[in-house]
């Protein structure tokens, strides 16, 4: 099942000196139920632009996004925000966890804002810790937490309403090895056992080996690539 497709995607800006900088010029992508897509590039090539454009976090200058058979384009920007609450799931190099809540209520809290009874709300959230191994951490606020334990529950926050797609901007970028290795191994087993779609951008060449493709945003343009040739 296609859960997000992109046609003739392309995003422009104006430069400082009044010319038409092409971030993205023309992007097909199809990105399925249970796959993990990783986009790697250089910096400043627009990979971030991208997940912002699926998230429909911004707008395209031109083509089309199809988030989970909804297409983004024309829609008002309540419409536009409800699909992100119900179907995005976002994770961050930084955690962005409000910490004077627990792990336990910043993964509810989207539960709630979405109108979930308390009760059923902390049953999936701890559900959810558990499954990325924070079932003894739960009642800890963020200072209370490793980097790693913080960015995990960052990630069982962003799964918590079950979303058709995680999209994760460099999600163990501000981790050691060995907790960006936990977070890669949990992200390979989540898209496996849950069955969501996941589009990552990484220079991690570690997580970008985990994805079941790998895709180089150059010139504006996303190809197939060899991890081992493009990450070192």
């Amino acid at each position: 099942m296609t859960v997000i497709q992109t046609r003739g995607l392309a995003k422009t800006y104006v430069g400082g000196d009044g010319g038409t900088i092409h971030v993205l010029d023309g992007i097909d992508l199809d990105v399925h139920r249970g796959e993990m897509i990783a986009v790697v590039g250089a910096s400043g090539a627009g990979k971030s632009t991208l997940l912002h454009l699926l998230g429909a976090l911004d707008q395209p200058s031109r083509g089309e996004v199809v988030l989970d058979g909804v297409s983004l384009s024309r829609q008002s920007d309540a419409a536009l925000a409800k699909i992100r609450n119900e179907k995005v799931g976002f994770v961050f190099q930084f955690h962005h966890l409000l910490r004077e809540f627990s792990a336990l209520e910043n993964v509810m809290m989207p539960l709630r804002i979405a109108g979930w009874p308390p009760a059923r709300a902390r049953s999936r959230a701890e559900e959810l810790l558990a499954r990325v191994g924070l079932g003894g951490r739960m009642s800890h606020r963020p200072a209370e937490l490793s980097g790693g334990e913080q960015q995990r529950t960052a990630v069982a926050r962003a799964l918590a309403i079950d979303p058709a797609v995680v999209l994760a901007d460099e999600p163990s970028g501000n981790l050691d090895h060995m907790n960006a290795e936990l977070l890669h191994d949990q992200f390979a087993a989540l898209v496996r056992d849950l069955e969501v779609a996941m589009v990552v951008v990484t220079h991690n060449r570690s997580l970008a080996a985990r994805a079941d493709r790998a895709l180089l945003l150059e010139d504006g343009k996303l190809r197939s690539a060899d991890v081992r040739e493009v990450l070192t």
